[in-house]
């Protein structure tokens, strides 16, 4: 067995091995297992039904990480995306008055697109175009992004009227379990720990499940039925007025890939001499593929993502890890309950840990070159802050491309990066 997966996935060749693989995918699992039961939540105040969401979640989720692993041979893991789930539902269903129905044949159109632009060398152009300066912004960006992530989601950070954001209550349990958390395994990591990040999130989880912080619910239960399978109405996805809806959908999903892929990537030192990702087409084509498996499942766009990080830091470096991802997810239809213990405070502590990592990546810029350095600061600090990958990577686009235009460095900026950046222009002005 360990040689016909080193021969399928070259694992020796990336300095890893098989065991490191598999902690990396239960790891990156762990690390999203939440999507499990926030993707439904949120579906559901669609007029969905969160039982068969979930079944279409963990299926979306594991037959796209599987495509991602087995295909493109990439540690990187998808699913039901955040941000598109939220657009899919207060965006199309209850705040444009579509049916689910409807937002479903439009998912399904906007993957059909991704495919066609996947197997054309559109999106690949567009992504090995990105200047590395925008590259190491928009890792460092999604570092900062889990960080935002992990200290609202257990109340570090809350909302403030006066000053947008504010210190939480430090002294309640999931905050001070999470940074627990964070501390262990920080400083596993320097010890060198194999495994240092599952260690601190179970160790944090059962410490929450023994102080009530957290519940535990079991371990197996029945899958729901999935009454979602092909309900989508796609007569009225191809209304006319559904045509911003899709082209939003195009947009975020595209530049949400490509910002995961490259920052991921870029952890993972898998960018070649040029900064292009290797295989880049066929891990294209393994997220525009999950986008419309998952609309005929009945969920919103799947995507690549970010999360996928806290992986590649416990050591996966190849497809292996996605595998691994993919079957947990499988198995979490059986164990739904077991997956839904995991608190956010446990998860939390593993995305900021990671998003310090991330942040690393802003030491390799060219700080000496405003022209360079400045919209890659502006990415980084886009994403986080509008709480989006896509519109922060956009800004960055706009912030180079305007910057070398002024500066009269024009010639040095890449065709692509004045179209991306006209886009993102005609997308803010029209489309929010």
């Amino acid at each position: 067995m360990p040689g016909r997966l080193e021969t399928r996935f070259g694992i020796e060749a990336q300095g890893s091995t098989v065991r490191r693989e598999i902690m990396a995918g239960v790891t990156t699992f762990l690390a999203m297992a939440y999507i499990t039961v926030v993707n439904p939540a949120i579906l559901s105040e669609a007029g969905m039904d969160f039982g068969a969401v979930f079944v279409a979640t963990c299926l979306a989720a594991a037959i796209g990480t599987a495509i991602m692993g087995l295909y493109a041979n990439y540690p990187v893991a998808q699913a039901p995306g955040m941000g598109q789930n939220a657009f899919f539902t207060y965006g199309i269903v209850l705040g444009m008055g579509y049916a689910w129905q409807t937002a479903l044949g439009a998912v399904l159109i906007s993957g059909i697109i991704f495919i066609v632009l996947s197997v054309l060398p559109v999106r690949e152009w567009l992504i090995n175009a990105i200047p590395r300066s925008l590259k190491l912004g928009i890792s460092a960006g999604i570092g900062l992004f889990l960080g935002i992530i992990a200290l609202t989601g257990s109340d570090i950070i809350v909302r403030d009227p006066a000053t947008l954001v504010s210190l939480g209550d430090l002294a309640a349990l999931p905050a001070t379990l999470l940074l627990v958390g964070f501390v262990v395994i920080a400083a596993l990591s320097a010890r060198r720990v194999t495994g240092a990040v599952v260690i601190g999130m179970l160790l944090v989880t059962v410490l929450g499940w023994s102080t009530g912080a957290a519940e535990f619910q079991g371990v197996v239960s029945k899958p729901p039925s999935l009454t979602t399978f092909l309900s989508l109405d796609l007569a009225g996805a191809f209304d006319l007025s559904m045509v911003t809806v899709v082209l939003t959908l195009l947009l975020v999903d595209v530049f949400d890939t490509a910002g995961t892929l490259v920052g991921v990537a870029n952890r993972a030192g898998m960018l070649d001499e040029n900064g292009h990702l290797p295989r880049l087409r066929k891990a294209l084509l393994a997220d525009s593929s999950a986008t419309a498996i998952g609309a005929l499942l009945g969920t919103s766009s799947t995507t690549s993502y970010i999360e996928s990080a806290a992986g590649v830091e416990a050591g996966g470096r190849t497809g292996l890890a996605s595998v691994t991802t993919a079957l947990l997810f499988l198995l979490c239809l059986f164990i739904a309950p077991l997956a839904q213990s995991i608190p956010s405070f446990a998860t939390g502590a593993a995305l900021l840990f990671v998003a310090c990592i991330m942040a690393r990546a802003l030491e390799d810029l060219e700080w000496a070159n405003v022209t360079e350095a400045t919209p890659a600061v502006v990415t980084a600090l886009a994403v986080p802050l509008t709480y989006s990958i896509a519109d922060g990577i956009g800004l960055g686009f706009i912030t180079y491309a305007a910057i070398k235009l002024v500066a009269g460095h024009g010639r040095e900026c890449p065709a692509a990066v004045y179209v991306v950046a006209t886009i993102f222009v005609l997308k803010f002005a029209f489309l929010g």
